[in-house]
């Protein structure tokens, strides 16, 4: 084998574990963007858990009662101020 044909072979195998080196280095690096990405989606998944929960406390109809009736002081109306609508009524 010839000196030319030899440092051929050797450049092409620099090249090729050079590119090895960059794939690998290359798949770490999507790996912990990876690990990244589901341990944020976790965490975004929690938040939402805890923003379903809050919303469907906050929703509760004693609770809106109870704050209607003492931050805007509402009361239920009585029998005088309740009219009945029969159906087909003109």
């Amino acid at each position: 084998m010839s000196n030319r044909a030899l440092m051929s072979l050797v450049s092409l195998l620099m090249i090729c574990a050079l590119l090895l080196v960059n794939s690998q280095f290359q798949a770490r690096r999507l790996f912990i963007e990876l690990e990244r990405s589901q341990l944020r989606q976790k965490e975004l998944e929690t938040e939402w858990s805890q923003l379903q929960l809050d919303q469907s406390m906050l929703a509760k109809h004693a609770r809106v009662d109870s704050f209607a009736r003492t931050s805007l002081g509402m009361t239920s109306p009585g029998a005088s101020r309740t009219h009945y609508i029969k159906a087909g009524a003109k």
